[in-house]
């Protein structure tokens, strides 16, 4: 059978195109898309895709056949919880308490079998001289966690580098197997930067590390060697792929014209940003992919958020959950069999070069503004201009969010509600994308009623239905009800608020008749689902169209 040609398919493409209205002159600009980095993401790949340098660079890849460490993250002093993980697959403990909570926390743990890394802020020192205590001399593995860029951007601060050099030396002489630095890269993701520009941020801040150590007397081989990343997986399979195996090549970069190993160690940790409050069980499907693309890409250790970590501290069913999606990608999928399994497609090896090419563009530009910290200022107005156009997608449905503005579940018990945390001055925020859409939902469930809208229904269910079912689960996603039925039945429905929902042609025959017996019955604003204008409608809903603006109209409309 003859394999066929590009100009094949591009001749196809163009004959659908021209079929759905669109005469097109190439069908892959027509059917790209671009990624916030501006990255174009090409509707077809072949060979001439691939970049000239394929795979990851020498040693820097997870060693064939090991599985990665399964690092579980505690927040609260739970020794039960911690032997609960430690017994049942968890081999990496991401401690982030006070310092005077770890001994009874890690009370019978055996610190020399697993690996222990501290988040513990402007207190790292204290953390780590309580667990070096614990350890009596025992050989530890695992990170310090100190990180004075990450604390500063989180928190608004100067970075203090005095503890970082000071437990660098500790490790250095007398830990082998700790690191004492982690670089972070989680709060450019959280503050809402595209993959790019929290790889060029990450790099950026190991090369200032680099500096730091190399300027206190360490080796270029040693400063290396106390180094860990940390960066985010997301829901986006091939993005995560790309993003940490291009987060390798950068860094063999960096050691390459520096003359130090080529190799990082990773942390791909489950986004914070992608997770939800409603519909909190779809964080599952979430976290199951993003560990997934972390372990093909490479990842040596993986933290899986528990499915209600947007909704305080997890229970022992969600940390379960949790670990056991290491386990079955594990010990059932085989994830960790092969090493870089993406290496060699068109797709991947294409977005992996693209990307690191974002990255490092990006991170010569924050180099050029004076370095990390230095550029915060250009960094802050470059996350939140992303942010800005990822806000505009998300309003507008064209990134939904399942279970919050797509597909929602109006009658779920409302959650207990987690203060949103404030962002301390100066520092970056830390953003959910379904945030604005919960804030809604949380509005209208507090009303002594629900907020309603009346879907008026014209002519035959086959005219009405799809625009009925579309104007559902667009009012749904604000936590508004709707009751549908023939337009004479709006003065019975009890709202104020009507929609109408029919065909376009049956809207020319009977909308603006229709609008005005609405506006009679005492409808205080009248909708259209479609595109098309009639005399007596307020207002269009139509696929595009700014949902949060018009949920936040309609409740403002009802009294919420």
């Amino acid at each position: 059978m003859t394999p066929a040609t590009r100009e094949q398919w591009r001749e196809l493409a163009r004959e659908a195109l021209r079929n759905s209205g669109r005469d097109v002159e190439s069908p892959e600009r027509a059917l790209a898309t671009t990624t916030y980095d501006g990255i174009a993401i090409a509707p077809l790949h072949d060979a001439t895709d691939l970049p000239e340098t394929l795979g990851l660079p020498p040693s820097a890849a997870r060693t064939p056949g090991a599985p990665w460490e399964v690092r579980q993250r505690h927040e609260v002093a739970d020794p039960e919880a911690v032997l609960a993980d430690l017994e049942n697959g968890v081999d990496s403990l991401w401690l982030a308490v006070a310092p005077h909570d770890l001994p009874r926390l890690l009370k019978g743990v055996h610190l020399d079998l697993i690996s222990i890394v501290l988040d513990a802020g402007n207190r790292t020192r204290e953390a780590a001289d309580t667990v070096l205590a614990l350890a009596d001399g025992r050989p530890l593995r695992g990170c310090l966690g100190a990180d004075p860029i990450g604390h500063a951007v989180r928190h608004g601060t100067n970075p203090d580098m005095s503890c970082m050099i000071e437990l660098a030396h500790r490790c250095a002489n007398a830990l082998p197997g700790m690191r004492a630095i982690v670089v972070d890269a989680t709060p450019y993701h959280e503050a809402g930067g595209g993959d790019a520009e929290e790889l060029g941020c990450s790099i950026a801040t190991g090369l200032t590390y680099l500096r730091e150590l190399t300027g206190n007397g360490f080796s270029i081989r040693e400063a290396f060697g106390q180094l860990e990343f940390r960066y985010a997986a997301t829901a986006d399979q091939f993005a995560t792929i790309a993003k940490l195996r291009a987060a390798r090549m950068l860094w063999a970069r960096v050691a390459e014209v520096c003359g130090g190993p080529p190799s990082q160690l990773q942390h791909a940790v489950t986004s914070a940003a992608m997770m939800t409050r409603r519909d909190p069980w779809t964080n599952m499907l979430r976290t199951t992919l993003a560990s997934f693309a972390a372990g093909v890409a490479g990842a040596d250790a993986v933290t899986v958020r528990p499915f209600d970590d947007a909704l305080g501290l997890p229970d022992g069913f969600s940390q379960r959950i949790a670990r056991n999606t290491s386990a079955l990608l594990v010990e059932e999928v085989h994830t960790a069999k092969v090493a870089d399994p993406a290496g060699g497609s068109w797709y991947a090896e294409r977005l992996t070069a693209d990307l690191a090419d974002k990255a490092w563009q990006w991170f010569q530009e924050i180099e050029e503004a004076g370095g990390m910290p230095e550029a915060l200022g250009v960094i802050k107005d470059r996350l939140a201009a992303t942010q800005a156009q990822r806000s505009r997608d998300i309003a507008r449905r064209r990134t939904p969010i399942v279970g919050v503005s797509q597909y929602p579940h109006l009658t779920e018990t409302p959650p207990m509600h987690t203060p949103t945390q404030s962002t301390p001055e100066g520092a970056l925020p830390r953003i959910r994308y379904a945030q604005d859409f919960e804030d809604l939902r949380d509005l209208a469930d507090a009303q002594s009623a629900r907020p309603r809208v009346f879907l008026a229904a014209i002519g035959p269910v086959g005219e009405h239905s799809a625009r009925v079912s579309f104007a559902e689960s667009l009012f749904h996603a604000g936590g508004i009800e709707t009751a549908t039925g023939r337009p004479d039945y709006f003065a019975a429905s009890g709202a104020t608020v009507a929609c109408l929902c029919s065909s376009d042609r049956l809207y020319d025959d009977h909308a603006t008749a229709v609008a005005k017996a609405l506006r009679a019955a005492g409808a205080k604003r009248i909708w259209l689902a479609g595109r098309d204008r009639y005399d007596g409608v307020d207002a269009n809903l139509y696929a595009g169209c700014d949902v949060l603006d018009v949920l936040r109209t309609t409740l403002l409309e009802v009294g919420a």
